[in-house]
């Protein structure tokens, strides 16, 4: 039986979730700010409350953003402290994805435009829909005034708008959507539906591929000096 372990700290939310023996079981809370002090805290309730060792791991997952800068690396840190010290691969995971799989989860959504807010008058945009019980990627992700976000060429149907993005910035996105959750954030629960996905295909990386993805460039590089 494989274990896996995810975890997500790129937005507000700070999530755990773990596969094990079939069975799947998370904590989430929303705490800004707090995120490097209560993540490994919840690591170890979470395994202990399954009974399971860090070493019975096959494989972490974890939400490689895009998110806040801080939270993005924090997760970065401990997976690959984690997968380092026990010789585990790595299954990273969009953060637009997992919002979308939350939107799959619990307000049955088969299309969804996910969008977190970039700050910066900009947002986070990925268009998904489901396949097989998975959100998969329509186009490509990106970092865009809310004005600029727009769906797929050839998209039809009903599209579920879901992420801070929306909750911010909803009167300047001109896409048309059957429902919305403004509030909603990622949860490690779903990132680890997506990471069991990837793992039945063989996509786990090696530890020191756990790198973030920001898509806005100039967050993660250094200004040249004036």
């Amino acid at each position: 039986m494989t274990t896996l372990l995810a975890l997500d700290t790129a937005t507000e939310a700070c999530s755990v979730a773990l596969l094990h023996n079939g069975e799947v079981i998370s904590h989430y809370d929303v705490i800004p700010r707090l995120h490097a002090q209560r993540l490994l805290p919840m690591i170890q309730q979470l395994l202990a409350q399954a009974g399971v060792s860090l070493n019975a791991l096959d494989a972490i997952a974890f939400g490689r953003g895009p998110g806040a800068f801080t939270g993005v690396r924090i997760a970065i840190g401990v997976v690959q402290g984690l997968a380092f010290a026990l010789e585990r691969p790595v299954l990273p995971v969009s953060n637009l994805a997992v919002l979308a799989q939350r939107s799959l989860r619990e307000a049955g959504a088969q299309q969804v435009a996910a969008a977190i807010d970039a700050r910066m008058d900009e947002v986070y945009w990925g268009c998904y829909r489901a396949e097989a019980g998975e959100m998969r990627l329509l186009g490509h992700e990106a970092v865009l005034p809310p004005e600029q976000a727009c769906l797929p060429a050839g998209a039809e149907g009903d599209w579920y708008g879901a992420g801070t993005g929306w909750g911010t910035h909803a009167g300047r996105i001109a896409v048309a959507t059957s429902g919305q959750d403004g509030a909603l954030l990622p949860h490690a629960l779903d990132l680890l539906t997506l990471a069991r996905f990837a793992w039945a295909r063989g996509e786990a990386l090696p530890a020191d591929q756990a790198q973030p993805v920001y898509l806005r460039d100039q967050v993660a590089t250094p200004k040249a000096a004036r």
